[in-house]
């Protein structure tokens, strides 16, 4: 009877420890899996609290030179700014409150054939300065909304998405923005389309786009809304620890 015991006891032992060992070998699995995404980019400037979602759901506080990876979320907390700059060294700055999805970021300076980003827009607004993929493949970037695709020409380009959460956003007519998306185009042209068609806006131009299936149309200067920045996100004169996005910080546009 107790070599009986014996058994058993040895072969739940031995249970236990394949179990262990299992479970460890799936955490390392994990670990190293996370460790060869691929790394497309950097925060630069950062003034507030910035999230990232992973592709594997975890999530964590990003900082100053935090890494940027192929399938991030960004995620800016209440009165947050932050720029990012990729690998081509086309650059982002985020709003306070958006979210903002590297859903594909492939770059290699050797195969401009393999150029592939896309990037986008879960709700909030951004600056978007073109990199080296934009420039020499103008077709390989885009930037996808809740309610058209932006295509960009060699660019420098604001999108902000309202959803009754545009209240703080600053225009020239004084008025709340309305619902839908917004853009505006300091350089280069984008082109803005949906199930409703396609419109090109040129530098100088505003666009907006009210539902998924309304053509995109241009609006005068005295209506458009230009996404602007604070100038220490937008210039290269913040080290990340002033903080920034106060009234007594004048916006501007991201160069």
């Amino acid at each position: 009877m107790k070599l009986l015991q014996n058994n058993g006891i040895a072969a739940l032992a031995r249970q236990l420890v394949l179990w262990t060992l299992a479970m460890s070998l799936l955490g390392s699995g994990a670990a190293y899996a996370q460790a060869q995404q691929t790394v497309v980019g950097q925060v630069t400037h950062l003034s507030g609290v910035l999230t990232v979602r992973h592709a594997d759901g975890t999530r964590k506080v990003l900082g100053v030179k935090s890494a940027i990876l192929e399938g991030d979320t960004l995620i800016t907390e209440r009165e947050t700014y932050t720029r990012v700059k990729f690998i081509d060294n086309a650059e982002i700055v985020l709003r306070p409150g958006s979210e903002v999805a590297v859903n594909k970021y492939v770059y290699d300076e050797k195969k401009p054939e393999s150029d592939s980003v896309a990037i986008g827009l879960v709700k909030g607004g951004l600056r978007a300065v073109t990199g080296l993929v934009g420039k020499r493949n103008h077709d390989a970037v885009n930037f996808d909304t809740p309610t058209a695709t932006i295509g960009i020409r060699g660019t420098n380009f604001g999108a902000l998405f309202c959803q009754n959460d545009c209240g703080g956003v600053p225009s020239v007519s004084g008025k709340s923005p309305e619902n839908g998306l917004h853009v505006d185009v300091s350089s280069g042209a984008v082109v803005v389309s949906n199930g409703g068609g396609q419109q090109l806006f040129q530098a100088g131009q505003f666009g907006y786009v009210a539902t998924p299936n309304t053509p995109p149309v241009i609006v005068p200067p005295s209506q458009g809304i230009q996404v602007t920045m604070p100038p220490s996100i937008s210039q290269n004169n913040n080290t990340g620890t002033r903080y920034i996005g106060k009234n007594s910080d004048p916006q501007c546009v991201v160069q």
